[in-house]
């Protein structure tokens, strides 16, 4: 398919195609001007570097364009909001810019650019510097839903409509881009059918009146376009996914079909084109593949708008079927990389017919049908290769031979081609031919299609291969084919935020079967759904190399990716990315609650209602979100019920993490329930900020317990929450902060740290902590053997736990920085090692000969059954030496920690135990625990008098006698 050159010579007309890249009059091509400017931005460099990448302005308009519109935009939008300093760096250096920019550019910018630019260029310093009027353009852009009509023409409602002339607001065909979802692409009836929805933000569609749209396929210039039978239909969803709240979409859904017989006559034409033009070149004639891309034209409320069809749902639509339309042709949907939707017409050229393997070679038979060819070769990947051509009645045979070893030394799929002399290469089609795996010791050669049926030439370790999954009531059943040795595999479901479950593996010969039961997943002896995201599946290797699981191609057509309701959670077994099977769960929520427009009438208007209803005597219990059934919020509510206090308590829950014990209400995170109860609920509990759109009202008490003593610097104190103008966060938290009636301190050392962390200027209850209070209770030893047979510890094993702090430079990395093999080398079989990551952390990679804890509910627990702590700037260290055992502290990075993030203690001074800088000093310590307890002793005592005096088992108790007596 041909391709227009985006840019054009200044005042608008276009150059004829030459194929030859656009450059600027500088010699530099534009892509690599912008992709400059783009780097520089996203580096965060200072904007006198970007501008002098920019240069002088006029100089390309296709440029001027692009890097307003684009990067530099952005970073404009940047400096406005980063103080005064900043909008007057701006004005300096993009005035002489803006100035040499063609005035037809600047029109035909995206209207909030546009009219940022003219502000720049006419109106005085002070006023941009010192007053709000570029902020506010800027506020108001980052709303694109907030449009206005007069007459048949559109309008951006953004500041200033009054004093500047109207033309500078009214929508160009840079601010008409549509959003555009594809919900299938399926054959019925020898006919392409495609659906989804297309509107323009702001711009609601809730009837079929004045609501036309049309599908047009447009491939090379001189071909006509193909415009396909297009309808509207009703698309509810199109609202529930949209991110502006108060527009109404339900119609802007459509269904279009295709006629393949309109690509048929199209591609002869353009062949019969190409043929003559090889013909004139000396050169026979050679079939090509024709592509359309596909966009969609629709009229709504007197505005029209053209733009790409984009963005398939996950599963069936990511991997459309093309269609024989005779020997050799087909019609293929197919996505581009920037999931933009294309309909190609396709001779298959090249067909693969045949494979074998003969002790170390692998041999390919390949058909090149109406074609004789005796010379050429073959390329697999980017490796040329020797090949035999054989004419052969209407066509020409090619075998291939591939040297087994070095296949197996390749670590990528390579596609495979073919390049007969004198011809354009052709890539080899799997057509009729089934897949190929062929097994070699412990790894295996496939020989596969690829979603568009190019063939795929891959080696590596034997993947398990599903072929058949089946819901057997509430159980998902994979069966499939996994020839590696015999012995034990699990099947991991991991999320993308490291969670993850190991589900046995029933084997049989070559078949398994794997049994997951979505809504009922054990942790820790709990039953819990799977959380809502995207679960992949992996087998790890007795090696440890971690195995993906795929689908078999040929089971594709008929997988049951329809959704299954179980237990409040919509469970969805498809095949993504072609042939990657994942489990999806998601919260079932009712139809008016889902999406941007459901939390706006929430928040905006259901909940100022309910706040204005009479309070009930109820408690609503928070922790994390939702997410835990833990913390001093937890003690709390026990402590209640072991009163017998029959008030009404309700326990918010996210994504069914946990079903609280005793009569407790569970109301689901974000439903109407949960704002309703917020709004009229006279005890609020939590231990973590509430929801942004949460106001205590009069007569509310909130208690919050907070997350214990903090070691490192948290809330004002933080460097980044000084920063001018200050960061939303800090906003965020001084709105909370001023609905707090109680605060939990656990000394009197922790009491000022807090009030100035927080600007916090209410009433402390130097209580201790609740949470600890189980650490000193009569029954720790009987809840101590219960938690260890939930976690399967022996009994008479010396517990490490192992539970550092997270790193804000360093989130991401997953790995343990505690040399854990040598630990187990040195401790031997009498120790278990446990392992607790911080929640803000990236779930840690913990081997096999150590336990990960991390997703364990409740810290206390494990502190309960852990007999030495390892840690280093985490508040848990306060909650472990109320148990009196011994602390070790492993500070490798004590010096970066304290300047980037900073610390209220001096850990060699106070801390309880050794502060280590080594992986080998920690396990040294370890070895002599005892003798290093003992020579930490008298630092220990002084440790427990300044930082946990009051957690003597009774905290829970004051806290109680203190707000519901």
């Amino acid at each position: 398919m041909s391709r227009n050159t985006d840019g054009g010579p200044k005042g608008g007309a276009h150059p004829m195609a030459t194929g030859v890249t656009a450059q600027s009059p500088g010699g530099e091509a534009v892509p690599d001007r912008l992709k400059a400017v783009q780097d520089l931005c996203d580096r965060g460099e200072a904007l006198d570097a970007i501008m002098r990448v920019v240069g002088p302005g006029g100089r390309d308009s296709a440029f001027d364009t692009e890097v307003l519109s684009g990067p530099l935009g952005a970073r404009m939008d940047l400096a406005v909001k980063r103080g005064a300093a900043r909008r007057r760096e701006l004005l300096t250096l993009l005035r002489p810019y803006l100035g040499g920019v063609d005035a037809g550019v600047k029109r035909e910018l995206p209207v909030a650019r546009r009219l940022i630019c003219h502000l720049i260029e006419h109106r005085p310093d002070d006023e941009l510097v010192d007053g709000e009027t570029l902020t506010k353009v800027v506020a108001a852009a980052a709303e694109p839903s907030k449009r206005i009509r007069k007459g048949l023409r559109w309008y951006a409602d953004l500041p200033f409509r009054d004093e500047l002339p109207a033309e500078l607001y009214r929508l160009k065909r840079a601010d008409m881009v549509p959003v555009t979802h594809i919900d299938d692409i399926v054959w019925v009836g020898g006919k392409l059918r495609i659906t989804g929805f297309a509107y323009l933000a702001g711009l609601s569609v809730r009837s079929r009146r004045f609501n036309r749209a049309t599908v047009v396929l447009r491939g090379p210039r001189w071909l006509p376009p193909v415009r396909l039978r297009t309808r509207r239909v009703l698309a509810p969803e199109a609202t529930h996914t949209a991110r502006e709240p108060g527009c109404n979409y339900d119609w802007s859904g459509f269904s279009a079909e295709l006629n393949p017989w309109a690509l048929r006559w199209r591609g002869a034409v353009r062949g019969v084109v190409h043929a003559a033009r090889r013909r004139m070149r000396r050169r026979p004639a050679v079939r090509d593949a024709t592509t359309w891309r596909a966009e969609i034209v629709f009229w709504s409320r007197g505005a029209r708008a053209t733009g790409l069809l984009r963005g398939a749902s996950v599963g069936r639509s990511e991997r459309p079927a093309g269609r024989k339309l005779r020997s050799g042709l087909w019609a293929r949907p197919v996505w581009t990389s920037d999931r933009a939707l294309q309909v190609a017409l396709q001779p298959n050229r090249a067909e693969l017919t045949g494979v074998t393997v003969d002790e170390d070679r692998l041999g390919l038979q390949i058909f090149l049908p109406d074609r004789a060819v005796t010379k050429g070769h073959a390329r697999l990947g980017g490796h040329r290769i020797a090949a035999e051509f054989t004419p052969s009645g209407k066509g020409t045979e090619v075998l291939i031979s591939l040297a087994v070893p070095a296949l197996l030394q390749e670590k990528d799929g390579r596609r495979l081609w073919v390049e007969p002399k004198g011809d354009p290469a052709a890539s080899v089609m799997l057509g009729d031919l089934a897949n190929t795996r062929t097994t070699v010791a412990d790894r295996e050669i496939t020989v596969l299609g690829d979603r568009r049926d190019r063939v795929v030439i891959s080696a590596h370790r034997i993947r398990p291969v599903i072929v058949s999954a089946v819901w057997e009531g509430q159980t998902l059943v994979l069966k499939g084919d996994y020839p590696d040795a015999p012995g034990s595999r699990s099947l991991t479901l991991r999320h993308r935020s490291g969670l993850s479950y190991l589900i046995p593996m029933e084997r049989s010969g070559e078949d398994f079967t794997v049994r997951i039961t979505p809504a009922a997943m054990d942790r820790f002896g709990e039953s819990v759904p799977l959380s809502s995201g995207t679960w992949n599946m992996t087998v790890r290797h007795p090696s440890g190399e971690i195995v993906p699981v795929r689908m078999e191609h040929a089971s594709l057509e008929t997988l049951d990716e329809e959704p299954r309701v179980l237990g409040g959670h919509a469970f969805r077994m498809i095949s993504t990315r072609f042939d990657v099977p994942v489990v999806m769960s998601e919260e079932e929520r009712p139809a008016d609650e889902k999406g941007v427009a459901g939390t706006h009438v929430l928040r905006r208007v259901f909940y100022p209602a309910q706040r204005t209803e009479p309070l009930n005597d109820a408690t609503v219990y928070v922790v994390n979100d939702g997410r835990l059934y833990a913390d001093s919020v937890r003690a709390v509510y026990e402590e209640r019920l072991r009163r017998g206090d029959d008030r009404e308590h309700i326990w918010i829950v996210k994504d069914g993490a946990f079903v609280p014990p005793g009569p407790a209400t569970v109301v689901r995170a974000g439903s109407r329930e949960h704002h309703a109860a917020l709004a009229r609920s006279r005890y609020i509990v939590t231990n973590a900020f509430l929801p942004v759109w949460f106001r205590s009202r009069e007569g509310q008490v909130v208690v919050q317990t907070w997350n214990g003593t903090p070691a490192k610097h948290i809330g004002n104190d933080q460097a980044h929450m000084n920063r001018d103008p200050r960061p939303p966060i800090w906003h965020r938290q001084a709105a909370e902060v001023r609905g707090w009636d109680v605060l939990l301190s656990q000394s009197p050392w922790a009491t000022p740290v807090l009030r100035q962390a927080f600007g916090y200027q209410g009433e402390v209850l130097e209580s201790g902590l609740p949470r600890n209070d189980v650490l000193t209770s009569p029954d720790r030893d009987e809840l101590a053997a219960a938690v260890r047979a939930r976690l399967g510890l022996a009994e008479g094993k010396r517990v490490i736990l192992y539970a550092p702090t997270w790193r804000d430079y360093d989130r991401k990395n997953a790995m343990v920085k505690l040399d854990l093999a040598k630990a187990r080398e040195a401790l031997g079989a009498d120790h278990e090692l446990l392992v607790r990551a911080h929640p803000m952390q990236a779930t840690p990679a913990v081997p096999d000969i150590a336990r990960d804890v991390t997703t364990y509910p409740d810290i206390a627990d494990l502190l309960l059954v852990t007999d030495v702590l390892v840690t280093d700037y985490s508040s848990v260290m306060f909650d472990f030496a109320v148990t009196g055992r011994p602390i070790v502290l492993y500070g490798y990075d004590l010096a970066k920690y304290a300047t980037k993030r900073g610390l209220y203690v001096d850990l060699p001074e106070i801390a309880p135990g050794p502060v280590l800088s080594t992986s080998t000093d920690v396990v040294e310590a370890l070895r002599s625990i005892d003798e290093v307890a003992a020579a930490h002793a008298d630092r220990y005592d002084t440790f427990r008098a300044t930082f946990v005096p009051r957690d003597d088992g009774k905290a829970t108790a004051r806290v109680v006698d203190h707000i519901f007596s």
